[in-house]
């Protein structure tokens, strides 16, 4: 039996898009934070048709907003997925309580800023503490290139490069273990 309790709710949006979630409670809480999950977008990152705007990004503000106002956390921990990690890092400072951001798979390589360059400016400047989750053979952002974006990031910020690991291959359970366990 699950430690969790397993909710669905819909989030409307200020452009009236209505949003799924899913909430996993834990059965005994210890802290009162939330943490929200901004998920790539299906097939290798999506199309480049969705990233031409800030939808997104008032969507991430749309479901942390609810969560404020019904699971009436005092954090929220933000955490951005392959390209869904661009569209967080543009939302953390527009949340009073986002307390920090985990990116796992930030895109900050050349061919990739094409679609996300125009949303590292935010999360760079945040002075929210980040954490950036990659693999040392990620194909969209080399190790050197996630250490000269970060030079310039201001507040705290660390890295967890996971030994080995493709880009796609932090989704699958192969590397979970490392991931976990924060190596």
């Amino acid at each position: 039996m699950p430690n969790y309790t397993l909710e669905s709710s819909t989030v409307e949006t200020l452009d009236g898009v209505n949003l799924m979630t899913r909430i996993f409670k834990p059965k005994q809480v210890k802290d009162n934070m939330v943490i929200v999950l901004v998920h790539q977008y299906s097939i290798m990152g999506g199309c480049q048709a969705l990233m031409k705007g800030f939808a997104e990004v008032a969507d991430v503000v749309a479901v942390c907003n609810w969560v404020s106002q019904n699971l009436s956390p005092n954090k929220i921990l933000l955490v951005g997925s392959f390209a869904g990690a661009p569209i967080a890092g543009s939302a953390v400072d527009q949340i009073e309580q986002i307390i920090g951001y985990v990116s796992l798979g930030y895109p900050f390589g050349m061919m990739a800023s094409i679609l996300f360059g125009r949303h590292h400016k935010a999360i760079l400047q945040s002075p929210k503490p980040k954490l950036f989750v990659m693999g040392t053979e990620d194909g969209f952002t080399s190790v050197k290139q996630l250490d000269n974006k970060l030079k310039s990031a201001a507040g705290h910020n660390e890295t967890r490069l996971i030994e080995g690991a493709g880009h796609f291959e932090m989704e699958g359970p192969a590397f979970d273990s490392e991931m976990l366990a924060g190596r």
